[in-house]
């Protein structure tokens, strides 16, 4: 028979505090590079991210060369581009607009379920917003990942997602939505810890 866990949470402490509490975004890393066992580690954690359907649309853009770095620099804001340059790994987080494809494979249950999203305006419609919205669960899922790997995220919403798009996926496919630097924090990697609301603030019981 399965033990009832105590009230109090199951991770201990120490992983409670990598995960979440002392956890910040880092805007300053070090220059010891990350793996590609890193890397592959880490989305071996995010898949397993709960996804409306099971759909995964999530998509990694993993950006390692000068020259695409490069490219990738020529997108971000004006005041990203300095950390973006700097950062040991830089990955673009996309959402996959034909996640639905995927679907005989990944939710075989409801082998129509390919067709609620095509063949009609509603049903483009709510492939993007499935797409969209799932996408950002798994990207919560992948900070978490990172941390989870001993690294440090510096997500950023602060880019041209077109140029970024028009760039990287011409195809039409993929969608960006996040760029998040990844590495082994600096030293000053961190800012002040910002206020988080209280219990009592965010939380109303019924």
């Amino acid at each position: 028979m399965l033990s009832t866990p105590p009230p109090s949470l199951v991770l201990d402490d120490e992983a409670q505090d990598l995960l979440f509490r002392e956890a910040r975004t880092a805007n300053a890393f070090t220059d010891e590079p990350v793996s590609d066992e890193q890397v592959r580690a880490i989305y071996d954690l995010v898949k397993w991210a709960p996804t409306a359907m099971n759909a995964q649309p999530l998509r990694l853009l993993v950006v390692r060369s000068d020259d695409a770095r490069a490219r990738l620099l020529g997108h971000m804001a004006p005041g990203n581009v300095a950390k973006t340059a700097d950062a040991p790994l830089v990955v673009v987080l996309a959402y996959d607009t034909t996640f639905h494809e995927h679907l005989p494979r990944v939710f075989p249950h409801a082998p129509q379920a390919r067709g609620w999203f095509e063949g009609s305006e509603t049903a483009d419609a709510s492939r993007l917003k499935t797409a969209e919205e799932n996408a950002w669960l798994q990207a919560g899922t992948f900070i978490v990942g990172v941390r989870a790997a001993g690294l440090a995220a510096g997500p950023m919403g602060g880019f041209d997602r077109a140029g970024v798009d028009a760039d990287f996926f011409p195809d039409g496919r993929w969608r960006s939505f996040l760029v998040v630097n990844v590495g082994y924090p600096a030293a000053e990697a961190w800012r002040e810890r910002l206020p988080r609301l209280d219990f009592e603030e965010a939380v109303v019981e019924v």
